[in-house]
């Protein structure tokens, strides 16, 4: 009768989210990849993100969510490069790309400007691309989820898991 009331009682209690650098360790850790995580000071620029991690900028994913005429995608590159907007209209023949708004962010992903991880399904339902300037790193060093916690790792392992469209999206 006791375990009966337990489980009647317990089911209805509503658990926690887990967030989405707890989904991304999970993620990572399930899929048995290499990883190393870094809690540092809240970072706004990618710059800042690079001297916390103690990583050359040039291995920072800066992952951009942009609206492609009337669909959301996530563009991942070097932190180091911009993105070239004209290159993305090219290759999806385009009419009109932006720039996602804090509030679309945050719709769309949960998250805040410069803490979204350069993965798309099954951590964000978004598609992702990855600029040629990632690959061609060995890691990649990313904000995971929140403005505190980052995630380096290989970039071999990265790609093998997220399973990106390889584009040439930065400026040159």
């Amino acid at each position: 009768m006791f375990l009966r009331w337990l489980l009647v009682n317990f089911s209805e209690i509503a658990l926690p989210a887990m967030t989405t650098f707890e989904q991304l360790t999970q993620f990572l850790t399930a899929q048995a990849i290499v990883f190393r995580t870094v809690h540092h000071e809240a970072t706004l620029t990618s710059e800042a993100s690079a001297k916390a991690r103690g990583e050359d900028l040039s291995v920072g994913g800066k992952a951009i969510v942009m609206k492609v005429d009337a669909e959301f995608k996530l563009f991942v590159l070097s932190a180091a490069l911009k993105i070239d907007s004209q290159k993305i209209r090219n290759h999806f023949n385009a009419k009109k790309t932006r720039f996602a708004t804090a509030e679309e962010l945050q719709q769309l992903t949960g998250l805040a400007p410069g803490s979204i991880p350069p993965f798309g399904k099954p951590i964000l339902n978004l598609d992702i691309y990855v600029d040629g300037s990632i690959v061609r790193n060995e890691i990649i060093a990313f904000n995971a989820g929140s403005l505190t916690d980052s995630i380096i790792m290989s970039t071999k392992d990265y790609l093998k898991i997220a399973q990106p469209v390889i584009l040439e999206f930065s400026q040159s």
